[in-house]
């Protein structure tokens, strides 16, 4: 086939060696494609005619010249029957398309750095994007978009040695739209695909990439990024869980959503009056279902354009910087959808997921699974967790989905996967993975954090990859939510059974860095709302939430609590809504709200609360194997044992008087929490304000105190 029909057609691989310009037997030849044009001139840098050009057929026109004559950059002037039109020839940039790409795979930032639409300027000074993307078996890759009319093969790309296509078009400014037409290794026309490395993407129906400059967004926290770096072990954290297209829905009909700036506003100052330290915004990186709520992503480099433009979330962070609370993601490399315009088959052939479908296929989700074996996939997991703590300041990611990453035969049977090299289980090359990201992410952003959504016991997750673990700062403690929700559920009558499922946690507390979380995936699903599990009248059934809140905050781990749960709101989560707002009208759910920021308060204000979380020094029962009573009851201290809290749960309608508990010092104890207090809903019994120990040795300590315990109620004393 002709080299003008095979660029006619989208079939050129190496389009340098046709296209631009060539001293061949001491003359200038300089082709170009001009599918439309009947007459194409060659003009020089001021505008002179270089030379005319002859229509050789399928588009293709060739101009010669003498070498004394030439110049560059020049520009090819091109007319139609819709009229004339200059374009500076893209063909003629060799060095820009290449610069850098043979460095791509040198550092996992050169990722971002490189490949995907970068804004360049020639030594020449003309202005353009370098489009790059890794297609490694792919026969020809061609770039097209608003900068071209959406003519599919104007501009093929060159091939390198690496499975990078480039190529450098001039003039092509921010916002233009593109995509990537690719054939693969038999010549067969593919779906249009985006950029895997593509900053801001389209929705339905277009799924078109967008250029994007990320110097453009002027950041306003630097005293956040200046301050010391933060022992999150030894801090208060917070978190408030947020799916950000149902948090709170435009009243306009016309309306979706709210923008990022929007909910920079009106969000972040929520979080502020709730007392929250942290938000963790479920994933933002493009994705094309709704129902999937961002946990089947195809664009990872782009925050989703549902709510906005890529300098809408830099400006939601920045909003949260300026007001002290920090940013954690969602962060899914586990699997990813089969859509077709994203990475699934992406060249053709398998370049982001495995092959084998025993591996590369995800039976629960329906979406491919990355090789994580794979070095260009490894990188490119890599760089993205790495980029979004670059360009967009997020503190922290938390990883989705881990335990599925972890084991070969997650979710499969018998016969439907490949065990590893050894026989077993584990796959080795997911656990190396998520080892580099946590080291790479640690070394580079020392004030980052990273947090494990890992459902089994896999040993390690939240331990340092020097010791053998995957190296996670944190680790989601399934186990606690599971078990306390089940005891939490039962009526109180049968609690006396399953005590254990309240204090079972605390034989391996220590054992990672836990997170507490009252996740999405609690409040979902048929699973009912946090007050929806709670047993009784709905009097027992707001008591039980305000007495459970209350245990969460006293037991060792951090918090997470998902949007909803803060306010009892009766029906279960629906991305297609709202948190349910109007119900604050009533004095239950007013309740509620008052307690959670109580708990925010106190929790932040007692270092005895958060200081040991992952220490066994900071805590000690007290009553423990009261199961007649279901009555529980520790003491929390912080790091060096001056402050003490006691905190005693009460899960069952009948009050207790002057019940003895053990104090860890003599002196006043004040009562800090009460769930049960009329502010919040409760019955108001009458629990003292402050009580004074009594040096008479109890349940281990050497003072005891004498407390009324309140029905279905949590109560916090701190030692004056």
């Amino acid at each position: 086939m002709l080299l003008e029909q095979q660029i006619r057609e989208g079939r050129c691989t190496y389009p340098f060696s046709y296209l631009g310009h060539h001293e061949i037997d001491g003359e200038v030849i300089v082709r170009v494609f001009v599918p439309t044009a009947q007459d194409v001139q060659i003009l020089g840098p001021d505008g002179q005619l270089i030379a005319t050009a002859e229509d050789v057929g399928d588009g293709a026109f060739v101009a010669r010249c003498k070498p004394n004559k030439f110049q560059t950059p020049y520009t090819v002037s091109a007319k139609s029957d819709s009229g004339q039109f200059d374009y500076v020839d893209p063909y003629q940039f060799t060095d820009e398309a290449y610069h850098a790409v043979h460095f791509i795979d040198h550092a996992p930032e050169n990722i971002y750095q490189q490949a995907g639409a970068q804004i360049k300027i020639t030594e020449n000074g003309i202005a353009g994007v370098r489009f790059s993307v890794f297609a490694p078996n792919a026969s020809s890759v061609s770039v097209f978009g608003s900068f071209n009319h959406w003519q599919k093969y104007l501009h093929p790309m060159q091939r390198t040695e690496l499975g990078y296509w480039v190529l450098f078009v001039p003039n092509v400014e921010v916002g233009a739209e593109y995509k990537f037409a690719i054939r693969d290794s038999e010549g067969n026309e593919l779906p249009d695909k985006s950029d895997p490395v593509g900053f801001h993407h389209h929705q339905f129906p277009s799924h078109c990439s967008v250029v994007y400059d990320h110097g453009q967004y002027v950041w306003h926290d630097d005293a956040w990024q200046q301050r010391g770096v933060v022992n999150h072990y030894s801090s208060p954290m917070s978190i408030y869980e947020v799916q950000l297209g149902s948090w709170k829905r435009p009243e306009q009909a016309e309306r979706r959503y709210f923008s990022y700036r929007e909910l920079a506003d009106d969000l972040v100052s929520y979080v502020c009056e709730m007392g929250f330290t942290h938000i963790e915004v479920m994933p933002v990186s493009e994705y094309p279902f709704d129902g999937s709520w961002g946990y089947q992503p195809v664009g990872l480099f782009a925050p989703t354009s549902r709510f906005g433009g890529p300098d809408g979330f830099k400006y939601f962070v920045d909003k949260c910087h300026q007001e002290n609370i920090a940013v954690i993601i969602d962060w899914v490399p586990a699997h990813f959808p089969a859509d077709g315009h994203g990475l699934a088959r992406f060249d053709g052939s398998f370049v982001y997921e495995y092959e084998d479908p025993r591996r590369g296929w995800h039976p629960d989700w329906n979406s491919c699974i990355y090789d994580f074996g794979k070095d260009t996939v490894r990188q490119f997991l890599v760089a993205n967790a790495l980029y979004w703590f670059d360009k967009f300041h997020v503190d922290g990611i938390r990883v989705d989905a881990v335990a599925s990453m972890l084991y070969l035969d997650y979710s499969r049977k018998e016969g439907e996967w490949v065990p590893n090299v050894d026989g077993g289980n584990h796959n080795y090359e997911a656990i190396s993975l998520l080892q580099w990201v946590n080291s790479e992410v640690y070394a580079k952003y020392p004030k980052a954090l990273t947090i494990a959504e890992e459902s089994t016991s896999f040993a390690g997750v939240s331990q340092p990859v020097s010791s053998g673990g995957l190296g996670f700062g944190f680790k989601w403690n399934m186990g606690w939510m599971h078990d306390t929700l089940t005891y939490i559920a039962k009526d109180p009558a049968y609690r006396r059974y399953h005590h254990s499922d309240l204090t079972f946690s605390m034989v391996y507390a220590y054992d990672e860095n836990f997170v507490l979380p009252i996740s999405h995936d609690e409040v979902v699903h048929g699973k009912g709302s946090m007050i929806q599990k709670m047993p009784g009248d709905d009097w027992q059934k707001f008591a039980n939430l305000r007495a459970y809140f209350g245990f969460m905050f006293g037991h060792p781990g951090k918090k997470l609590q998902f949007m909803g749960s803060e306010i009892a709101q009766w029906k279960e989560w629906n991305h297609d809504t709202q948190v349910d707002w109007p119900q604050l009208k009533y004095p239950s759910h007013k309740g509620i709200q008052a307690l959670y920021k109580t708990l925010n308060s106190i929790y932040t204000s007692y270092p005895a609360l958060y200081e040991c979380d992952h220490e066994p020094s900071g805590f000690t029962w007290l009553d423990l194997h009261n199961e007649e009573q279901s009555i529980l009851a520790f003491v929390r201290f912080d790091k060096q044992h001056q402050q003490a809290v006691i905190v005693i749960c009460n899960f069952t309608p009948v009050p207790h008087e002057s019940c003895k508990i053990g104090a860890p010092s003599s002196g006043d104890y004040t009562l800090i929490l009460n769930t049960d207090a009329v502010e919040f809903g409760g019955s108001n019994f009458d629990t003292a304000d402050k009580v004074r120990s009594i040096n008479q040795a109890w349940q281990g300590q050497e003072h005891s105190i004498e407390v009324n315990i309140p029905p279905l109620a949590t109560i916090m004393l701190a030692l004056d």
